[in-house]
């Protein structure tokens, strides 16, 4: 109290008036108008370049998307031949363990990602962005390749786990995209990393539906014989690990944004690059590090229950999503005595590339006008509301045939992927320090998620195909129920008083 005393007599004082300034002469610097750069920084230097160029980094911006969309593809092409992959292998003994074998594939790339997320966020943090870019897109190069040239199921988990384990891309990319362009961009930037998934949706199902299997759909091309007609899940990867390769070439002109300077100590002009009000208003939460003290350790980023129940809502929808698209995969491929729409390939390939581009189109063209008139996360709850409706409807395909199956296949796919999006402003902002370490946070437990996905969805599919005759429900209505509800549990989530900013989901 005395304290508060002295300093309100010290504001009660009068105060001499400053000394006069000679016309013409320069205001004084003051120590908020300074910045120190560092020389040989190349944090330094990309912010000295930033404040010079006001312009949006075209170039850099370019780069993002390209290796941001590579390191998506691997998980996209997969749906469309997984299926027929682990058939052709013969490690399931009869028809309906097809899934069951197939889950732990799509599951053991997000299991290795749990152990390194965390590590490789700190790598990136210490050692730089552009290290952690290029050896994710070298072990795309390489373990993408390996995985089409398996022939064995114990090489096709080994490959795809350490394809997870080595790319750890996803945390550093979106720390990145805020720090190679100035304050006012950075919310653009951040747009182009979900935006080049988004492009992934369409390309990657098209890359593996179009290309496995050469021999059988193109044989005036490629004999059975060649290298793709020996190992039919080649062609897809090696086309993917081509773009890889381009994406890691790219990446000799991508700059650095770490700072690193001479005295040993990694810091920046400003601190540290700070995620900007524009990026903090896309996602709706104004200040995520309310009530956090200014230490950032690991402990406290978990002791963030903002942070922590926004990561938790977030991966809850996500493992409704990619349960999703393993189970409507194996369940669109399967035979129709099994309850499944007998699909090939290829007409997966054409389901899932429309449907990527019907969310493309909304991203692009609609999305905007939704943020405008309802904020970015608001439509949460309505979309997982009719989500789960939706998915009612898909087992009672079974008995469409021709043409109509093929329209409605691709309307309720369409509308259900555009559906899932809805969730991803529900990704939380990042704490504005150790924004890698963060990231990898969020990644590991994402994950870890998105590892019980696919497992679990290949499981449920393979015991649902042997109970196609249930008691309670046909096999293929308990799959799609099961699914929905883990989008139930995530609803209630987003309420008190598990979401304590449960109001930004409701209208204002």
């Amino acid at each position: 109290m005395e304290s508060h005393h002295g300093e309100i007599q010290e504001l009660a004082r009068p105060t001499s008036p400053p000394p006069p300034q000679n016309i013409g002469d320069e205001p004084p610097k003051t120590e908020e108008t300074k910045k120190d750069y560092h020389k040989g920084c190349p944090g330094c230097q990309l912010e000295e370049a930033n404040e010079i160029r006001t312009g949006i980094p075209y170039l850099n911006f370019f780069y993002i998307c390209i290796i941001g969309l590579t390191s998506t593809l691997p998980i996209q092409s997969l749906f469309p031949y997984l299926y027929f992959m682990i058939r052709d292998m013969n490690i399931a003994k009869q028809e309906e363990d097809i899934g069951f074998y197939a889950g732990f594939v799509g599951a053991s790339y997000f299991f290795a990602r749990i152990f390194s997320s965390v590590p490789w966020g700190i790598f990136a943090d210490k050692y730089g962005r552009k290290p952690c870019i290029v050896i994710s897109m070298l072990s795309v190069i390489v373990f993408n390749t390996l995985f089409g040239l398996s022939t064995r199921y114990w090489m096709a988990i080994v490959s795809r786990g350490l394809l997870g384990m080595l790319c750890g891309i996803l945390g550093p990319i979106k720390a990145y995209a805020t720090e190679v362009c100035r304050k006012e961009h950075q919310a653009l930037g951040m747009s182009l990393v979900t935006s080049s998934r988004a492009i992934a949706f369409v390309v990657g199902p098209a890359i593996g539906g179009f290309l496995a299997q050469p021999a059988e759909k193109y044989p005036h091309i490629f004999s059975k014989e060649s290298i793709f007609g020996r190992f039919p899940y080649f062609l897809p990867c090696f086309t993917i690990s081509i773009l890889a390769m381009g994406s890691c070439i790219a990446c000799i002109w991508l700059p650095e944004t770490l700072h690193f300077h001479n005295d040993g100590k990694v810091g920046s002009a400003d601190e540290e690059a700070q995620i900007s009000e524009e990026v903090e208003a896309q996602v709706g939460l104004s200040n995520i590090e309310a009530g956090v003290s200014s230490d950032t350790s690991l402990k406290n980023l978990l002791m963030n229950w903002q942070f922590v129940s926004s990561v938790i809502i977030y991966c809850t929808f996500s493992l409704h999503d990619v349960a999703y698209l393993e189970s409507f995969s194996f369940w669109a491929a399967s035979k129709r005595k099994f309850g499944g729409l007998s699909l090939t390939s290829q007409d997966l390939a054409i389901v899932l590339t429309i449907s990527g581009a019907g969310v493309l189109v909304y991203q692009f063209v609609v999305y905007p006008f939704i943020v405008k008139y309802f904020g970015p996360i608001r439509p949460l709850r309505p979309a997982a509301i009719l989500s789960i409706l939706l998915l009612t409807t898909y087992p009672f395909m079974h008995n469409l045939q021709g043409l109509e199956l093929k329209v409605l296949i691709n309307i309720a796919s369409i509308l259900k992927n555009v559906l899932s999006i809805v969730t991803y402003p529900m990704v939380q902002v990042q704490p504005q320090k150790q924004r890698g370490a963060a990231n990898g946070i969020s990644v590991t437990v994402l994950s870890l998620f998105k590892g019980v996905g696919p497992a679990g969805a290949g499981t449920l599919f393979s015991w649902t195909q042997k109970h196609v005759t249930g008691l309670f429900l046909p096999g293929d209505q308990i799959l799609f129920l099961v699914i929905s509800m883990v989008a139930v549990v995530g609803l209630f989530m987003t309420f008190k008083p598990f979401f304590s900013m449960s109001n930004a989901l409701g209208r204002s």
